[in-house]
């Protein structure tokens, strides 16, 4: 008994320390150094940032930077409309004595989230779009479905 005690102790504390030691985010390694002329560099996509703060970004970094931030967004809008696609979908096929339903519900409300995350993309992403157009880079390619 109280080796099965001591047992069960010493696998929750050895959780507990995997937990808080191990799971250290690696922001710095992902990014590539900032070029010499101050410019930063292309900045991890994220749609709760303020359009504001985008902006100042935008207005220093290169016609490279830009494009590289630019085709993130992109590609994140393009996964996102698909998810909405999906779960749009799954809210067509439920059956109306269910769609008033808990479950009907969750996927209404996770559907309105992922539009506003949507949006949120969207106006990111025209930041950049706008600021290559406005250095006369080539959009080619940048287009939204």
């Amino acid at each position: 008994m109280r080796f099965e005690r001591n047992a069960v102790l010493s696998c929750l504390l050895a959780l507990v320390l995997l937990a808080a030691i191990g799971c250290d985010k690696k922001t710095h390694q992902d990014q590539p150094p900032a070029t010499a002329r101050g410019e930063t560099t292309a900045p991890a996509i994220a749609a709760d940032k303020p359009v504001t703060e985008v902006q100042a970004e935008a207005d220093t970094m290169s016609v490279e930077n830009l494009k590289a931030t630019a085709l993130k967004y992109k590609d994140a809008i393009v996964a996102k409309q698909a998810d909405i696609e999906k779960l749009a979908a799954k809210v067509k096929e439920i059956p109306l004595t269910e769609a008033l339903g808990e479950e009907a519900k969750t996927l209404k409300v996770d559907l309105q989230n992922l539009e506003t995350d949507l949006k949120a993309l969207k106006d990111r992403f025209q930041v950049y779009y706008n600021k290559l157009k406005e250095k006369g880079a080539d959009v080619a390619g940048l287009t939204l479905p």
